[in-house]
This record gives structure tokens, sequence and C-alpha cells, in this order.
């Protein structure tokens, strides 16, 4: 180990034996005969290691030595004496002295003496290096960092810390409960079970309401700190901010999902922006589309986006009554106003005043109930039966329907003066099979909706299942979907859904080919009759030797028309 070496000492001799001796050893060495010279020295070049006689010719080593940590500097200062003492001795070594050796100067000692110095100034070195990368990687990780001993006293806190929650370095040595704005306890909460447990805590997007900082949505882990003896000695804490990545899904949610429809397909997403700019006005709305596409979630969303939203929201399906009854359900009647009227009743129209009508299925009205409804539309008035004064409401209307009103109007079973009052402005929703893109969304969609209802926790459907729902046009659209992943979700007991728990009709569709093509059906009927033979025709265990439940094994069994007798033959 080759060292630069500086000697300060007054007597010529000294300084000779000492440079002599270290050079033999590959060291540089400098001398300096009184302190003078020793600060001159100091202030030109770096030294590994100093030698300090404590008698000088304008002060002492000590004088020197107090100088040299005064600056900060890290090397080594082993101090020089002709009369040791254990006065000087102590006091050198208060001061920060390495070592000190006597006069007369031993080759053998003072070698040992600079190696000894040289080893110990390398290895402080390389702590010095650690910590500071140490420090450097504390103070710069954007996550909060905070340590504390087993007491919960905090230790140390990084910058993200001070910056995220408020600390400063001032808080350093508190109990970390005393601390400002500590989430409303619940990090104290979480602190304390780590200390208690002495594992690792994790818990992910939880609110903290900080003071001065609002409320953040983070990230904690802990994690223990243990002595050298393994013992819990105090805990590291870990909060990452995670509020802009929760606003960023939160919108990205929002693009998908608008209340409860759920797309991110180019066609949903027309749909949802013109659902937020009809939001804001009160024009009559026509939602049309196939059966089962979401025509009430869109009256909902429309009802609830808007101004009217604190107001009742009120649906009538018109194709489920008939004339004579809807006119009463829609209008209201008075007392006497028919065989039955034994009180007034308030309409449909009248229990929505304020808020929104949805007629559902508008185009099966009658031509009479056309003509109470224009009246409606144009006058925001009508009568009710048994009745002629008028009621004025202030009604939203939203209508909708699978049927094609165009036609209707030209078949002259729908007034043409009525279909434009309520096609003032048209949403037209796509069917299923037009935004197939949208399917993975849904299914996702239901499946967390099921697992809570049914309380269960199945985590995905079968590739090949997904790729059949991928493959079929839903005739029914999203409500088809919605029914099949529930009729699933009743079979099914394990943690993906697959075909054995699929609804028969959607399972007999041409489109879905999921048996394999050597399955022949003698091919099933004989491997079925084979697996109930052996086991004595217990069909839950003949399910589980074919590896299917016992739903399919039922299912197999009756359309092959399996029973012991076809195994006599």
């Amino acid at each position: 180990m080759n060292a630069m070496i500086l000697v300060i000492d007054d007597e010529e001799a000294i300084r000779f034996t000492f440079e002599r001796f270290l050079k033999t050893e590959g060291h540089a060495v400098a001398t300096a005969e009184n302190c003078s010279q020793a600060r001159t020295r100091i202030n030109e070049m770096s030294f590994d290691l100093i030698f300090a006689d404590i008698i000088l010719e304008d002060g002492t080593g000590i004088d020197v030595l107090r100088e040299i940590r005064g600056r900060g500097l890290s090397c080594p200062v082993i101090m020089i004496t002709g009369n040791p003492s254990i006065e000087t001795a102590a006091e050198s070594i208060r001061l920060g002295a390495f070592d000190y050796i006597p006069k007369p100067i031993n080759q053998e000692a003072l070698l040992h003496a600079t190696r000894t110095a040289l080893k110990y100034k390398a290895v402080n070195e390389e702590k010095e290096r650690y910590r500071t990368n140490i420090e450097a990687i504390f103070r710069s990780v954007r996550d909060a960092i905070i340590t504390t001993d087993k007491e919960s006293v905090v230790i140390e806190l990084n910058d993200a810390a001070m910056s995220m929650c408020g600390y400063s370095r001032d808080d350093i040595g508190k109990p970390f409960g005393s601390l400002p704005g500590v989430c409303s306890g619940r990090l104290v909460e979480i602190l304390e079970e780590a200390i208690k447990s002495g594992k690792p805590v994790e818990l992910d997007r939880i609110e903290c309401l900080f003071d001065n900082r609002g409320t953040k949505v983070i990230s904690v882990r802990t994690y223990p700190l243990a002595s050298l003896q393994g013992k819990l000695s105090g805990v590291v804490m870990v909060l990452r901010d995670d509020t802009h990545v929760a606003d960023l899904e939160s919108k990205l949610k929002a693009h998908r999902q608008f209340h409860r429809i759920v797309g991110r397909s180019e066609e949903m997403q027309k749909v949802f922006s013109l659902i937020r700019a009809l939001a804001g006005v009160q024009s009559t709305v026509l939602i049309t589309g196939e059966s089962g596409t979401g025509k009430e979630l869109v009256a909902e969303a429309l009802h609830l986006a808007g101004e009217r939203s604190h107001k009742p929201l009120v649906k009538v399906n018109c194709s489920s009554l008939p004339e004579s009854l809807l006119e009463s359900e829609l209008f209201g009647h008075v007392k006497g106003a028919f065989t039955g009227a034994i009180r007034d009743n308030a309409g449909r129209f009248q229990r929505a005043d304020g808020g929104t009508i949805f007629l559902d299925e508008v185009g099966d009205i009658s031509p009479m109930i056309q003509l109470k409804l224009l009246r409606v539309l144009e006058e925001r008035q009508f009568e009710r039966v048994g009745n002629s004064t008028p009621v004025k409401v202030d009604v939203r209307l939203i209508a909708a329907t699978n049927k094609n009103l165009l036609e209707k109007v030209s078949r002259g079973e729908l007034r043409e003066d009525l279909y434009y009052r309520l096609k003032v402005v048209e949403i037209r929703l796509p069917p299923l099979r037009d935004r197939r893109e949208d399917i993975p969304l849904l299914i996702d969609h239901f499946r967390n909706g099921f697992n809570i209802k049914f309380k269960k926790t199945i985590e995905a459907v079968s590739s090949d299942v997904f790729k059949a729902f991928l493959k079929y046009p839903w005739p029914g659209n999203v409500r088809e979907l919605e029914h099949t992943m529930e009729h699933a979700f009743v079979l099914c007991s394990q943690n993906i859904i697959t075909f054995d728990h699929l609804p028969p009709d959607f399972m007999n569709a041409p489109e879905i080919e999921h048996r394999a093509p050597h399955e022949t059906q003698d091919a099933v009927s004989h491997a079925i009759l084979e697996a109930l033979d052996k086991t004595a025709w217990n069909k839950a265990k003949a399910a589980r030797l074919l590896g299917i439940n016992r739903v399919t094994l039922y299912r197999k069994m009756e359309k092959y028309n399996l029973t012991k007798e076809s195994l006599r033959c």
C-alpha cells in the first residue's frame, strides 16, 4: 500500500530516520520542521498519514492535530513523543489521534504503526464511500423512506418523506406518532403492526389526508431492521405516492366506462361523447338499437349526467301494457274513471315532474296514446283519464326502441309528427357483434360483479371460451353475454370458466367448435359407459374419472341417451 506521508518534527535526524524507514516500504514522504511548514504542506498536498511531534518550535503537534480535524481531513494522525505520559496520550486520543509512538524510533514499531493506520484509513474510506452512496440513494429515491427504532422513534427520513408528508430534519429523534399529519393515525397503526409482528407489511392504495397537502393515495411497505444478534431493532417504512397513477386509472376507467356502460370501441366512445353533450340540454332523445344493447343504461346515464339527476327517473315499458292500462299508467286517472278506479291516481308523467321519463319500446304504442304523447311533447300538459282539467308537467322525455320507426311511419303505424318529435337527437347503439373489442372488458366487468354476487373468486374464462366469445354473434347482445356469464358462475366451482359451464343454447350454436375432431358420438358414449361401469354408476366418481363435472356428464348422457340398458346392448 503506497501512501503519501507527512512527517512533522523539529529534529532533522528524526525526520531523516522516518523518511528512510518509510521509503523502504515504497511510501512517498514529505517533511516539515515546525507548525508553519506543516500548514504549508497540508495546504499544498493531500496526505494519507501524518506523523506529528508533540513539541515543536512554534507550537505543538496537538495544535496541528486540532487544525487537521478542524478542516475535516480524514487522514490518520500518529503523535511522536520523547516523553510519553498518560495525560499527553489521553489528550491526543481525545482530539482524534490514531496512535502515538515514543522516541527513539524503532523501525519495526514505526512500520507496524504505519501499516495499521493505512489499513484503518482504507477501511474508513470504504465505509465512507458506502455511506455516501447509500445516503445519495436514500435521498434521491422518489418514494418516501422513514426509518424508526423499535420504539417507533424516527431515526432517519429522506427528502421525499419531507416533501410528501411535510416532515423536516427536526423531526428526527421524535416519536413517529407525534409527527404532524401522519395520515390521521393510519400510518401509526401500520408502523405499530410492523413492529409488533416483526414481519413485512404491504398495503396498496390507501387514502391519506396529510396536513396542508390534501388527500393522497399511497401504497405502504414496511420492512424489519435486525440487529447483529438478529433481533428486531427497528422498521423501514416506504411510502409511494400513487395519487397520479390512481387519477390516470380513474380517467382510463372513465374512458372505458360511462356510468354503468362499458366500452372502449370507437362506436361506444361516440356514444359516450354524445351522452356528455346531451347532459346539459333538455332535448328529447331517441335511443335505438337491438334488444340487449343497453338502451335503458343509456337513459340512466343521460338522466344522471344532467341537471335533473336529483329528481326522479321514471321508467315505462310501453309494450308490456294494453292501451287502456298504458293510458292510465302514463297520464293517471281520477276516482270513478273506470271500473276499479276507487281513488285518484297520479300517472308516470306526473311522478316524473321535474325529472325524466323513459319510454321503452315506444314504437309499440297505439294511435290514441301517440296522439296524447304528442300533446305532452308540444304543450307540456295532459289530461288524466276521466278528467278534462289539464295537468302541466316539466319532464324530459327519453324514448327507446328496437324497431325501425321510419318503416312504421311508412306503414302508417306511427305518426310522422310524433316520430320527428321523438327523434330530436338519436343515439344509436351498435350491436355487440359490431364492437367485439369491447367483449374482453365486458367479460371482466361481469366477472367482477358476479364474484361479489356469488361470493366466488373466479379469475378468468379459459382461452377456448374466450375465443368462442369473440367469435359468437351474440344475437341477444350484451344482455345475452351477461346471462351467459351468470349461468357459468352458477355452475363453476373452480377458478376458470370452461365450456362445461356454458348454457346449452350457446354450446349448440354453429359457431362453437370446442370439441376435438375425433370426438365422435360412439367414442364419447363408449368412454362414458366405461367410466360408469367402473364406478358402479356413481356419476360423481365417473365424472372425476372422465375429467369433467357432473353437469356435463348428465348433459352428455341425456344427449346420447345413455342408460344401464345401453351398457347391456
